[in-house]
């Protein structure tokens, strides 16, 4: 199997490979120490009936080890290369092994007991609330969230939003009938009085320019007048227009149940009702909507009002002193402070997370564990069995040495128990 560059390896792996490496070094080095003590001590044992034990021994040794070396290469790959059958488990298993992980997590970790409980115990919202009360937090969250907002508004194109906001208005503002609901707000609005606010603000209004604009009544009827009237005459008329003018209109603001007040009532009660009821009164509303809303520069003024917003909010969210990023940090602080302290805001916090996790573990457990299974199965088998021995393969050499040492005691215990009772 051709292995990763070491410089490829991530520094982790790479230290990796070095402590698998002398493991690898130390159980082989076991394995010859026994070879040769076996030859020495097979050579000797016709002299020295004691070497016999030690050849046991040794002999013992080298099996525990060959039968340990040759179960921890068969988990990665073929021993010597021989294609034995049961070896080479990770790389020909691979899939069934990300299926069996992916199975295990969703049934011993994805289930809504276990989050439920594991959630409970947890004091999500004080713990988030106690993390927020701090400046740097809450400054750190504004700007994750200001920096978010301002990919999405780059990213979003400014055709497509005006368009949105086109159909979104003729959905919602254009096509619907505008004169029942206008009819039936201006009836409510005549029958509760709320109009004459409205009334006295207008009457106030006229009077005040009528005060300041006596200049505007020279000429206004005389200038009408035959050439023969006197110039006194022609200004008298002028005068007298304009005091009648006045004390009509102060007459109209101090009398509530003036004429003209009794005459814009009647007039306002009338285009409510023709409003809701009146074919020609709703086309004309209809007409003048469409037109208003047809114009193109009614367009041209929506889009460039997009335009300024958005530039608008980019400034303010990129400048960590606007008014806009210290009013989300002030509002995250103090929801944090909230958190911290308000106990009924806790409960209620804690069990909306909790109820929201275990429904997304309930509803999509076996999708969540799909992750496993899918990711797995899209490894390269070389790469993955590399780096699962890499992970592991340092604690399986351990397995190789105490073999060797497991299997001498064993030879040795077998051979001198033999020795003893058959002689």
């Amino acid at each position: 199997m051709a292995r990763t560059p070491t410089a490829l390896l991530s520094p982790a792996d790479q230290e990796r490979r070095r402590a698998l490496r002398l493991m690898k070094g130390v159980a082989l080095g076991a394995l010859i120490a026994m070879a040769v003590l076996f030859v020495v001590a097979f050579a000797l044992q016709d002299a020295y009936p004691w070497a016999a034990y030690v050849r046991a021994f040794a002999e013992g040794g080298m099996v525990g080890a060959l039968a340990d070396w040759f179960a921890v290469t068969a988990l990665f790959r073929h021993p010597l290369g021989i294609p034995i059958p049961h070896t080479a488990i990770i790389p020909n298993r691979k899939d069934e092994i990300g299926r069996t992980l992916g199975e295990f997590v969703e049934t011993n970790f994805l289930s809504g007991d276990i989050v439920r409980t594991k959630l409970a115990s947890t004091r999500i919202a004080a713990r988030v609330g106690a993390w927020l009360t701090e400046p740097a937090h809450a400054a750190r969250v504004a700007a994750e969230g200001s920096a978010i907002a301002t990919g999405i508004l780059r990213a979003l194109s400014d055709d497509d939003v005006r368009e949105v906001i086109e159909d979104l208005a003729r959905e919602h503002l254009i096509e619907p009938e505008w004169g029942p609901p206008v009819g039936a707000w201006l009836g409510r609005v005549i029958e509760t009085g709320a109009h004459r606010g409205a009334v006295d603000l207008g009457v106030d209004s006229i009077l005040n320019w009528l005060e300041t604009n006596h200049a505007s009544f020279e000429g206004l009827v005389s200038r009408r007048l035959p050439a023969w009237v006197p110039r006194l005459a022609a200004r008298l008329v002028d005068d007298t227009v304009y005091k009648e003018a006045v004390t009509f209109v102060r007459a109209m603001q101090a009398d509530p149940n003036h004429s003209a007040r009794v005459a814009i009532d009647d007039y306002l009660a009338r285009l409510a009702h023709n409003l809701q009821h009146d074919a020609e009164t709703i086309g004309k509303l209809e007409d003048a909507k469409a037109t208003v809303f047809d114009s193109p520069r009614v367009r041209e003024l929506a889009g460039e009002a997009w335009n300024t917003a958005k530039a608008g909010l980019l400034k303010a969210l990129e400048n960590p002193e606007s008014a806009l990023r210290v009013r989300a940090q002030a509002a995250l602080s103090e929801v944090g402070e909230r958190l911290a302290t308000d106990a009924a805001l806790q409960h209620r916090v804690d069990t909306w997370v909790t109820d929201a996790a275990v429904f997304v573990v309930d509803r999509y457990r076996h999708d969540i564990a799909s992750i496993i299974t899918d990711t797995v199965e899209r490894w390269d088998p070389e790469e993955t069995t590399e780096k699962i021995e890499l992970m592991v393969g340092r604690d399986l050499q351990y397995i190789r040495l105490n073999g060797t040492i497991v299997g001498a005691l064993a030879g040795l215990t077998i051979y001198t128990a033999a020795n003893a009772l058959l002689g």
